[in-house]
């Protein structure tokens, strides 16, 4: 049987990986399925053998640049190449910068930034000798803006971004080599139930929550026609665009915010979450926190109208005090010469 593409999907364990390894393997690719656990990677594998793909399950650390390397050889090996690479393994914490042990911040950065710098490191050869490849690394808004209490995630994100614009810009040369970015906002994964926790509270995804099928649905549109970047979740380009904006007030809006919308009233010990180990049981692909957003859906939404609002006319505000700026400036000029 003929594959109609053969894709390698990191994090293919729960969320967004998972979700994408199903949708590859219902169109009759093959999938490389990486994830630390060696159990959850069965049930991936099985579950792509069932809607007609071939699957092939690795463990992989992503944080370990030989595990990657691994990876790869494996893959072709198993299917002489690589169409499709995506970059979905991520892990998370909660708490304030200093409260964050140094430890964990390095093991978030290590996975969820170094982790698809090793996958690019390791693919990319790949993609010369065949003359084509797709490279596609699961970002963030997180890249495009900041929130407290997840420092080195967003570290992570941040540094994505740029890292991928670098790989397009030294690609030219090779124009069937595509990197793409997709920026999510809030998706409904069980990242957030396997965080790190060092607040003390239980936390929840800033709401809206979007569904992962909609990243996934990106994730397969990508692959059918590359694009430079994907953006899911228009709700939340509504903070990148403040963030743009107004940083200043956005600095000051945030953290209430999330206080109000994300922070729950349940204590919660401090643990390390899944950061290092891939023990939690939970391996779905999505978390159903979408099932009990109605409420603070209603909340977060009119605090979004009302931020949007006060951001554009705090906007207007400078515009008109830059224009005000320019006019004195050209009317003063002849005399100052």
């Amino acid at each position: 049987m003929k594959l109609r593409q053969v894709v390698v999907i990191t994090g293919a364990s729960s969320g967004i990986g998972r979700g994408a390894a199903q949708a590859f393997a219902a169109r009759g690719a093959g999938v490389v399925l990486a994830a630390r656990s060696e159990q959850a990677l069965t049930e991936v594998a099985r579950e792509c053998g069932e809607r007609g793909g071939r699957a092939l399950a690795v463990p992989t650390d992503v944080s370990d640049e030989e595990a990657v390397q691994i990876l790869a050889r494996r893959a072709v090996e198993k299917f002489g190449r690589i169409d499709v690479w995506v970059n979905a393994a991520a892990v998370w914490s909660y708490g304030r910068f200093e409260d964050t042990p140094g430890p964990v911040f390095r093991q978030i950065v290590d996975t969820t930034l170094l982790g698809q710098v090793y996958a690019a490191r390791a693919v990319l050869p790949q993609f010369r000798t065949q003359g084509h490849g797709l490279l596609i690394n699961i970002g963030s808004l997180y890249g495009r803006l900041s929130a407290p209490y997840i420092a080195p995630y967003v570290t992570a994100k941040w540094g994505l971004l740029g890292f991928s614009e670098v790989l397009r810009q030294e690609l030219r040369d090779a124009p069937g080599i595509t990197v793409c970015t997709i920026l999510p906002g809030a998706v409904d994964t069980p990242i957030y139930r396997h965080a790190a926790n060092y607040i003390g509270r239980q936390i929840r995804p800033l709401p809206p929550v979007t569904s992962p099928d909609r990243v996934v649905t990106a994730v397969l549109r990508a692959a059918d026609h590359p694009q430079r970047e994907i953006v899911v979740g228009q709700t939340h380009r509504i903070g990148a665009w403040i963030h743009r904006l107004t940083p200043r007030f956005y600095d000051r809006l945030i953290t209430p915010f999330v206080n109000a919308c994300a922070v729950r009233n349940f204590p919660l010990p401090s643990h390390h979450g899944t950061v290092f180990t891939a023990d939690s049981p939970t391996h779905t692909v999505d978390d159903g926190w979408r099932r009990h957003d109605h409420r603070l859906v209603g909340r977060a939404l009119m605090v979004s109208a009302g931020v949007t609002a006060l951001a554009t006319a705090g906007a207007r505000a400078v515009h008109r005090r830059r224009g005000q700026t320019r006019s004195v400036t050209i009317h003063q000029a002849p005399t100052a010469r």
